[in-house]
């Protein structure tokens, strides 16, 4: 029986921002119950999808990229790309629902949100990620993301402690991709 098709849907009604908030809110739910397990570490997850949501300048065009993933009907993932300088994006909130990893959803949204960010004209795009997250790591390592050193524009300060900004950075691996511009023939 073949897969059913993912397909990337921009979120950009009252539907998709819905679906989107739903799976930010259970993403984030599953990252800040890992966090503190592993590592002590507590996020406010309501800021945070506030923050994702109403934000206008955040994820959204013309310098950034959010979408939902579709499959089989349904909502099941979500990923978004914002600027953190004129040639330096982010990735975030990249998640897929466990039920369908596999069908390619996640590397679907990857190269999309990689390819949006070349033609918005970034130079680079990093991201930050927990450590336990090591299948994602090995999915971002395939398209030629590298560990460096943690960046000053670290997303996770404004959601947590102060107190505990070292601990975060000692729990994430931090990665970057340099992008080559889009061939036209």
């Amino acid at each position: 029986m073949p897969l059913a098709a993912v397909q990337l849907i921009a979120v950009d009604d009252e539907e998709t921002r819905a679906a989107a908030r739903r799976l930010i809110v259970e993403y984030l739910r599953w990252i800040a119950d890992a966090a503190e397990e592993k590592y002590g570490l507590a996020f406010d997850i309501e800021a945070m999808a506030a923050s994702d949501l109403e934000d206008s300048a955040k994820f959204f065009p013309p310098a950034g990229r959010f979408y939902v993933v579709e499959h089989a009907g349904e909502y099941v993932g979500v990923g978004c790309l914002k600027a953190l300088s004129p040639t330096v994006a982010e990735l975030q909130r990249m998640y897929v629902q466990p039920h369908v990893r596999g069908v390619g959803a996640g590397r679907c949204l990857l190269e999309r949100l990689l390819a949006d960010a070349r033609a918005i004209g970034y130079h680079a795009v990093r991201l930050e990620s927990l450590k336990f997250l090591s299948a994602a790591h090995t999915l971002y390592r395939s398209v030629g993301f590298v560990e460096i050193t943690p960046y000053a524009a670290n997303s996770m300060k404004a959601y947590q402690p102060a107190e505990t900004e070292e601990a975060y950075r000692a729990s994430a691996v931090f990665m970057e991709l340099q992008l080559t511009p889009e061939r036209r023939s």
